[in-house]
């Protein structure tokens, strides 16, 4: 299974799930709420944190910026104004990356222009998480992979098609490469997820790590999407879902989050082997619940054994019903009283 490095951590192959806490805006351009939820997200057991950076006036227009933004989530009058309450200063991206630090949480974020990009790969940051927003950005990908660093590319709202298109851009430049599955609406309904898509992206891009970023609600479906190979969850991450702003209602708090973490520690345990075997733990429970072969008589010393001599009964501690065509035609070396369990060293195996 394939395999990068982000940050210390390796990830995938068997290694444990890589976790991302996704902060994005929900900070509301604070960089105090941003402190307070990179400390949360360390106590529920996250890898990494992550949020979003922009240059406003590189990744809209002027129309863009002046068009109308008037609903409950809005934080001004314009997209522009509302945008621009929701970003955090370069000095507050230097305060948070050394907090990260300090807490001993990766820092990560999606850089959304070139200008972010290269603001975040000299503040320091170790791999690069490609919104789903510009998948088809190709000259941003390319512009990204040019850097080196491990490359992961979030996949809502396109066709296998562009994921096609966008993977063969990065891995021209770059072969660090992680591809999630992902669905862009918030909340998204569960019909509308399609993990088995994991599945088609194992088969056509068997070189990249495969993960889950999800927008739903509840806990189940990242957990059910590590059972089926995905190596990183991204889940969006806030202090308090009714908050105000479009990404807190898809969010996970604190305490969803630690428990969404435990659940996915306690299926990638739960994977275990792909061997069937008997664990030693079953032992006891098999010599008390399964069956033996029995004597249904009495059976004399040398006296060659029929069916008729014998049924099935607990305890599972002598010979297994399994044998029974074996035991068939053999004799036993000692006498052997009615309802008696049959040891393997009862019989003679060999003449």
């Amino acid at each position: 299974m394939p395999e990068i490095q982000l940050a210390q951590k390796q990830v995938g192959g068997n290694h444990p799930t890589f976790i991302i806490a996704e902060i994005g805006i929900n900070h509301q351009g604070n960089v105090d709420i941003a402190k307070e939820l990179i400390s949360k997200a360390k106590d529920c057991g996250a890898d990494a944190v992550k949020f979003q950076k922009r240059s406003l006036t590189r990744i809209l227009t002027k129309e863009g910026m002046e068009m109308p933004y008037d609903n409950r989530n809005s934080f001004g009058k314009t997209y522009g104004e509302h945008k621009k309450v929701l970003e955090l200063s370069d000095e507050d991206y230097h305060t948070i990356f050394r907090y990260c630090s300090d807490h001993d949480i990766i820092f990560s974020a999606s850089g959304w222009d070139e200008d972010s990009i290269d603001f975040l790969n000299e503040l320091g940051m170790t791999f690069f998480k490609m919104a789903s927003a510009d998948l088809t950005n190709l000259p941003l990908l390319e512009h990204t992979a040019k850097l080196g660093k491990p490359i992961i590319l979030s996949t809502g709202m396109a066709d296998l098609k562009m994921v096609k298109s966008a993977y063969t851009t990065v891995k021209k430049w770059n072969e660090h490469i992680a591809i999630l599955q992902c669905t862009s609406t918030y909340p998204t309904d569960f019909s509308e997820l399609h993990l088995n898509v994991l599945k088609s992206f194992t088969k056509e891009f068997p070189d990249a790590v495969v993960g889950y970023s999800g927008h739903e609600l509840g806990i189940a479906i990242s957990s059910a999407a590590v059972a089926l190979g995905a190596r990183i969850i991204e889940r969006h991450f806030t202090l308090d879902r009714t908050m105000k702003g479009g990404d807190h209602a898809a969010s996970l708090e604190p305490q969803g989050f630690a428990k969404l973490v435990r659940d996915i520690r306690a299926v990638e345990e739960a994977l275990g082997s792909s061997d069937k075997q008997i664990q030693e733990s079953e032992l006891p429970v098999f010599r008390k619940l399964s069956k033996s072969l029995v004597s249904l008589r009495p059976i004399k010393s040398g006296e060659p054994i029929t069916s008729e001599m014998l049924t099935t009964k607990g305890p599972g501690t002598g010979i297994s019903p399994a044998k029974m065509g074996e035991v068939i035609g053999k004799t036993t070396v000692r006498d052997i009283l009615e309802d008696e369990v049959l040891k393997e060293e009862d019989i003679q195996w060999t003449h």
